[in-house]
């Protein structure tokens, strides 16, 4: 299910009784607006999930859902926000592996993604791409590793400890011996625009967006994550067809609710989800930005969550036991 749009899912709403005001409300929901959190800037693969999908379900809901950005501290910010928003269905998350990574990498970061979040349904997966400006004198992954060697260059991520981080360090520091300095920005949006602009060298991050950039000339894209190509750049290899299969990491983007919010409130946003998916127009705009529909019952996307928990938290370990957790 991990790349598909679970077309065939059946939810069954579960109306159990109880006695909170917030359950007593749920039968009628959504009666008021939902604010989606997005813990990055605008621009990036996260940000522009929440907005495509946000917009079909303001239609299935017949009420508005409206995205928020909440950018910071490796992102940290905009989740801690949700872990401490109300239970009641009208404030969610859309984030990436950044919610594992983050809190595995600094083990101190102020949420727990286990107890303090309910993951609702997967949104979109996207590659990672390493990606050069154009007047970086570097044409593949290869001859970025021999200019690194020789010049001192930087790459911009969507944030410190966010899985780009993770993925980059473990290339360019552990497996290349390259002093390549790493600049955080709040968003993948804002770290390829600083690629584009000369800022930095590099940027490693969600392909969302980057192939206008590259059909345009303004960066070249030297690598990308996934399994197989992508359809708008189909000549650029994997990481695996280059020699790095351990480093193929798609980012997807999930929705996740605070912990305590009632199963029946969470499986009526989790149908609404897969219903959007099914949208063509929606599948068409996340098309256009290399993104592909992921979708799944509330099993399924807790499933995933803890199988790329126990991933993450794997490689992470790896790299502060060979030197990097510092």
């Amino acid at each position: 299910m991990h790349r598909k749009i679970m077309s065939s899912l059946v939810l069954v709403l579960g109306f159990s009784l109880g006695s909170s005001v917030i359950f007593a409300q749920s039968s009628t929901y959504p009666n008021r607006p939902i604010r989606m959190i997005v813990p990055f800037a605008p621009g990036g693969s996260a940000d522009v999930a929440a907005r495509i999908l946000s917009q079909r379900l303001s239609e299935i809901f017949k009420q508005s859902v409206f995205v928020e950005n909440k950018a910071g501290a490796g992102a940290s910010i905009g989740v801690q926000f949700v872990a401490n928003a109300a239970p009641d269905g009208y404030t969610y998350l859309m984030t990436s592996p950044a919610l594992l990574v983050n809190a595995a990498w600094s083990g101190n970061a102020g949420y727990n993604p286990d107890k303090d979040f309910a993951p609702i349904s997967m949104a979109s997966n996207t590659p990672m791409g390493i990606f050069v400006g154009e007047k970086v004198n570097a044409n593949t992954l290869e001859e970025l590793r021999q200019l690194a060697m020789k010049e001192k260059l930087s790459y911009a991520t969507a944030g410190a400890a966010t899985p780009p981080n993770i993925t980059c360090e473990n290339l360019f520091n552990l497996i290349w011996k390259a002093d390549i300095t790493h600049i955080p920005y709040k968003g993948s949006g804002p770290a390829l625009l600083a690629t584009v602009a000369g800022e930095t060298a590099i940027t490693c991050g969600a392909m969302t967006g980057v192939s206008q950039f590259a059909k345009q000339g303004k960066v070249k894209v030297l690598a990308i994550s996934s399994e197989k190509h992508l359809p708008s750049l189909p000549n650029v290899p994997t990481l695996t067809e280059l020699g790095y299969p351990n480093l193929k990491n798609d980012l997807w983007n999930g929705v996740f609710a605070p912990a305590k919010t009632p199963m029946n409130i969470k499986e009526k946003m989790n149908q609404a989800i897969n219903q959007a998916l099914l949208n063509p127009d929606l599948i068409e705009k996340y098309d256009q930005n290399d993104m592909l529909p992921f979708g799944g019952s509330i099993k399924q996307t807790t499933e995933f969550i803890n199988a790329e928990s126990d991933r993450w938290n794997k490689t992470i370990k790896e790299m502060k036991a060979k030197g990097q957790g510092n």
